[in-house]
């Protein structure tokens, strides 16, 4: 139990690591994306300074962070395992399987656009970033309120926030096509 308060220093910081690399890795897949409109030789030479930039990230930085997240966690949920038994951590531990999804699929289309694979438009991109901001509101509201009972409030406050956030996107796109 001595051990915790340090354990849960490590989460948080770590948590803050990983979110910066899932953030500032789709930033770069979307500038990305957006140099494969550059005439040649632009294109291909920012297209290999993107693909090194999103490699060292990933591998260095947003991975590792993920993995010290998950076993810091694991170790409070060890040295107190009474929490197993707050529902508010069970929806905690679902929006977090769901964060590790959301890095896997990011790290498929940094193999994919290695590949020379673009599916998704930068706009699409931007919005794909947005969900891990509201996931991020999820996890932190449910750690600081420990309340999972009051969906109400939740579910609306998050379906909110994601309407501003896509509202944003969609105005920011207009902004920039001008």
């Amino acid at each position: 139990m001595e051990y915790y308060p340090y354990i849960l220093a490590i989460h948080i910081i770590f948590v803050v690591c990983w979110m910066a690399g899932l953030f500032y890795m789709v930033r770069l897949f979307i500038y990305h994306t957006e140099a494969q409109a550059k005439p040649e030789p632009d294109r291909t030479i920012l297209s290999k300074q993107f693909e090194i930039m999103e490699s060292k990230l990933w591998w260095i930085i947003t991975t590792p962070s993920m993995y010290i997240v998950i076993a810091a966690g694991a170790s409070m949920v060890y040295l107190i395992p009474g929490y197993l038994q707050q529902p508010w951590l069970h929806v905690k531990l679902v929006f977090v399987m769901g964060l590790i999804v959301y890095h896997f699929i990011c790290q498929n289309k940094m193999k994919q656009m290695r590949n020379g694979i673009y599916k998704w438009t930068s706009t699409q991109l931007r919005l794909w970033n947005e969900l891990a901001t509201l996931l991020l509101f999820a996890i932190v509201f449910l750690v600081v309120l420990k309340s999972a009972v009051n969906w109400i409030y939740g579910v609306a406050g998050l379906m909110g926030l994601a309407v501003i956030l896509m509202m944003a996107v969609k105005i920011y796109k207009r902004f920039r096509t001008k």
